[in-house]
């Protein structure tokens, strides 16, 4: 019986490690095929080697989601590998935290290239082929800071993340019939997220919030559910957070 993951080809951004790297673990082990993209390729290639040694269908590329042909190269390898794309999984971000008056312009270019333009170079690879099969899956990262603002320290966070929330509803609305989309918008997740931010003190003060994380698991646990689901069935948004979260 099909799990509604056996044969489906996936392709993850930011796949090296946190949610990306769970994500890629549980869609191995119920059969998907997939084709993982991040900057570090080493951290890649260990995964890769880790899932084919237990039966997976694994692809791999240097991939900055910054750069819009190395997003196009993710999505054109696996369609000349496995003759398809299913799925994409938009994950790839950062979340450097700073207050406005510590004015880190860069790390709010950063957060705009990875977070909103990364995401909107996996849709502009992956809608044409969608459309051309007339079936298709986007799953969007966003955060619980796409539904509030994370002040002070996160603003400009908190707007790439809404960004990502208002451009996967309408695509949602756009692409019609045939193609899903989901954003998932977790909470305080134990991922390399935390380590991102230079500004000493909102630092420690990540830090200490993040005592109360989740395990990346438990967000890919999430996307499996949403990608697993019938073709008619869309799962539009899963919000996933720590109990102990209160924001």
């Amino acid at each position: 019986m099909n799990n509604g993951i056996q044969e489906k080809v996936v392709v993850i951004t930011g796949a090296s490690s946190g949610i990306g790297e769970s994500t890629a673990r549980h869609l191995s082990a119920k059969g998907a095929n997939l084709v993982l993209g991040a900057r570090r390729l080493d951290r890649l290639e260990k995964l890769a080697a880790e899932l084919r040694g237990a039966g997976g269908k694994v692809e791999v590329l240097t991939t900055d989601v910054t750069r819009r042909q190395d997003v196009a190269a993710l999505v054109k390898l696996a369609v000349s590998k496995f003759g398809r794309i299913d799925v994409l999984v938009n994950n790839a971000g950062i979340m450097p935290l700073a207050p406005f008056s510590a004015l880190k312009i860069d790390e709010w270019d950063a957060m705009i290239d990875v977070n909103i333009k990364g995401v909107l170079y996996g849709i502009a690879a992956a809608l044409p082929e969608f459309q051309k099969q007339k079936s298709g899956h986007f799953v969007n990262l966003s955060s619980v800071a796409g539904i509030k603002v994370f002040s002070p320290g996160g603003s400009v966070y908190s707007g790439t993340k809404f960004a990502v929330r208002a451009i996967s509803d309408g695509l949602r609305h756009e692409v019609g019939k045939d193609i899903r989309t989901t954003i998932i918008l977790p909470g305080l997740v134990d991922s390399e997220l935390k380590h991102n931010t230079t500004h000493k003190e909102t630092s420690e003060g990540v830090l200490q919030l993040y005592q109360i994380a989740i395990p990346s698991d438990a967000v890919a646990r999430s996307i499996v559910y949403a990608i697993e689901q019938p073709a008619d069935v869309d799962i539009n948004e899963i919000v996933l957070r720590p109990t102990a979260q209160d924001f």
